[in-house]
């Protein structure tokens, strides 16, 4: 397939550039895979949908702040520096973007912090924004994580227009968020609330929990009009045991299984057995997928509406298929359906 098949018209308008009041009040598009149905629902009613022993696949990243704002020695100049990953945790070595990068060079030094709270030193070029600091602390760390907790700003995408809030640090987050990784919220988890987590409980509905730590690879834009030839950046994975025996058994009794997130779906396809079951993994995976792809876990999927041209819209056409996917899209357009990581939802069935 070409880019330009995933190309369409995105008024600003319908960029979500909040979330909804509550988490499981988003609205909710029900794409019905054998009748060609679409229904327009609220997200609690995803309810509705599955049974008692029916499986959804979660993945339990949590977001750090990683964005920080500091000063360049001797100029004052300010800038701004994302935290990408942790390379070596004893030597506080972090892979970084930075803005403005011109002025950010190997050797200078960065403060962060109205007291120099945290210290940087520039210690290598990766890419043209991209950089290798050292961060100069002493204390032990959980001090130092402290201390990037105060200083650092949830990363909101740069498609939110405003800054980040108290409000952000709470609903970028999924209530189920419990390994610290990822740079980006998996997004179709945000619209769990407790009360619908424990109402699909109630019904019977198990929860399996995979880990992908989610990069800004997420957002990078494809470059290139053949899409075999795109690579993804890659993103760390763990999946536990108990999780795959869990999705494992829905899968001997053909019951739903569901991956919550294009993150989850991206996981467990980076982990299947030669016979077309889940294995647990602890890898990094880079799988790009786009149609035609045949899922081999997985029989059902919710995710938010992404960004023309995302590697995310195609996954979802892959899973949806191509024309379908695009009808609905057309339909969310003429709803005025909300877009991106506060937007609204679709459940594939």
């Amino acid at each position: 397939m070409k880019l330009s098949q995933f190309k369409f018209n995105l008024p600003e308008s319908l960029v979500a550039n909040n979330p909804s009041e509550n988490r499981d009040e988003a609205r909710l598009m029900v794409l019905h895979k054998d009748s060609g149905k679409i229904e327009h629902k609220i997200f609690k009613d995803v309810l509705s949908y599955f049974d008692d022993k029916d499986v959804m696949i979660l993945n339990n990243t949590k977001v750090f702040p990683a964005r920080l704002y500091g000063n360049k020695e001797k100029t004052g100049a300010t800038i701004e520096v994302f935290l990408l990953r942790e390379l070596n945790k004893e030597l506080r070595l972090w892979d970084v973007l930075v803005d403005p990068a011109r002025k950010i060079r190997v050797g200078n030094k960065l403060y962060f912090g109205d007291d120099d709270l945290l210290v940087a030193e520039v210690v290598d070029n990766t890419t043209s924004r991209g950089r290798t600091i050292r961060f100069l602390f002493d204390g032990t760390d959980e001090e130092f994580r402290k201390n990037i907790e105060i200083l650092g700003e949830t990363p909101l995408p740069k498609y939110i227009k405003r800054k980040a809030t108290a409000q952000d640090k709470e609903r970028y987050q999924t209530i189920f968020a419990k390994h610290e990784g990822a740079v980006a919220a998996p997004t179709a988890g945000l619209h769990f609330s407790r009360e619908l987590m424990k109402r699909l409980e109630l019904k019977g509905v198990e929860f399996a929990e995979v880990t992908l730590h989610v990069g800004l690879g997420t957002f990078r834009s494809v470059e290139v009009e053949d899409l075999t030839k795109h690579k993804m950046d890659s993103e760390q994975y763990i999946i536990e045991q108990k999780d795959a025996d869990i999705v494992n058994k829905a899968i001997a009794d053909k019951r739903k299984i569901c991956a919550v997130g294009t993150t989850s779906m991206r996981a467990i396809e980076s982990a299947v057995s030669s016979n077309r079951t889940l294995k647990p993994a602890n890898d990094w995976t880079s799988k790009f997928i786009f149609p035609p792809y045949d899922f081999s876990i997985a029989n059902s999927m919710i995710t938010n509406f992404h960004t023309p041209e995302s590697t995310l819209l195609m996954m979802v056409s892959a899973f949806g298929g191509y024309d379908y996917v695009r009808n609905a899209y057309e339909v969310a357009l003429k709803e005025k359906y909300r877009f991106y990581s506060y937007g609204d939802a679709m459940l594939i069935i």
